[in-house]
């Protein structure tokens, strides 16, 4: 695990002993901060992989995938946010540190931001990134048959197209590869369901006119791109979490996500953080969300694979 990675590892870590487990005595260690000092030994961790090149750019990820066991294991991928247009998967690996503590693989994927490619630039290359990570399964030890797309934000609207985007749509064309993008479920962090709605009007918001830019069919693509245009019977359960008075995303967008589902026949659940904003939600919340992503990811038949520590 490089230094960097493994530094912000541990800061989680530490940081949700203290904030989520009563104190204990300084010769002990909590669950959490006695994890964090096996991480090092307990992850292969392989960065900067290229999964795809698009426009002259090399687009990459990191693997982390556990130390004992020859797999194949459960499988997370990771799609950072940043409204497309910002971030990183470097200053993102704190999000998906609970997947590592239930003994996950983890993939954390970059994408083209907006300066680099407008869209649908990024939602092609998080498509590229599943296909890599099946293709590449036997190698890493990812269970092609348990894997589940994540992300924060415009990383939780990348997770719902990628994981329900059909192929008549021909957006993964530039992966190599024909595989079938097949995943077992989908956790959405107050991600964007409606991108058109975000163009124009009360509920236009500065990032996604930044995306699309000044494309001449920018509402075309921005409707091309929106899950909420996809969904349809036999898509993977969705597990949806944002808080109510989310200034970011409008909370109304995951409530049309919700009842659309729901009258497909696809399980889902939203799980409300009562006057929560655009992330940043308290100790008791995360531990009550992460207990009803648990709790969901069984009901999928995707147990974790290790006792949590965060329950």
């Amino acid at each position: 695990m490089s230094r960097k990675h493994l530094m912000a590892a541990c800061a989680l870590a530490g940081t949700l002993g203290i904030a989520l487990l009563p104190r204990v005595a300084s010769a002990q260690l909590s669950a959490q901060a006695a994890w964090s000092t096996q991480l090092r030994n307990q992850y292969r961790v392989v960065t900067d992989i290229t999964y795809v090149t698009a426009n002259n750019y090399d687009v990459k990820l990191d693997v982390y995938t556990p130390q004992e066991g020859a797999g194949p294991h459960p499988t997370v991928l990771y799609f950072h946010g940043g409204g497309w247009v910002r971030g990183s998967k470097e200053s993102s690996v704190l999000y998906f540190l609970p997947y590592l503590e239930m003994g996950w693989a983890v993939v954390n994927v970059e994408y083209r931001l907006g300066p680099v490619s407008l869209a649908p630039a990024a939602v092609e290359d998080c498509l590229c990134a599943l296909r890599w990570v099946i293709r590449n399964a036997k190698e890493y030890g990812f269970d092609t048959n348990k894997i589940v797309l994540t992300g924060n934000s415009a990383g939780g609207h990348l997770a719902l197209t990628t994981g329900m985007l059909p192929p008549s749509e021909g957006l993964d064309r530039q992966c190599p590869g024909t595989e079938d993008l097949q995943v077992a479920a989908i956790v959405d962090w107050y991600g964007i369901t409606d991108v058109a709605e975000l163009l124009d009007g009360p509920n236009q918001k500065s990032y996604a006119v930044e995306w699309l830019g000044s494309l001449p069919n920018r509402r075309e693509i921005a409707e091309r791109v929106s899950p909420l245009k996809y969904v349809r019977a036999g898509l993977p359960p969705v597990l949806m979490i944002q808080g109510d008075a989310d200034p970011t995303v409008p909370y109304t967008q995951s409530l049309r996500l919700r009842d659309a589902l729901a009258k497909a026949g696809v399980r889902n659940e939203l799980v409300t953080v009562p006057g929560g904003k655009h992330g940043g939600f308290s100790g008791p919340e995360m531990v009550r969300i992460y207990g009803r992503i648990q709790e969901f990811l069984r009901a999928a038949g995707l147990a974790p694979t290790q006792s949590s520590a965060l329950r």
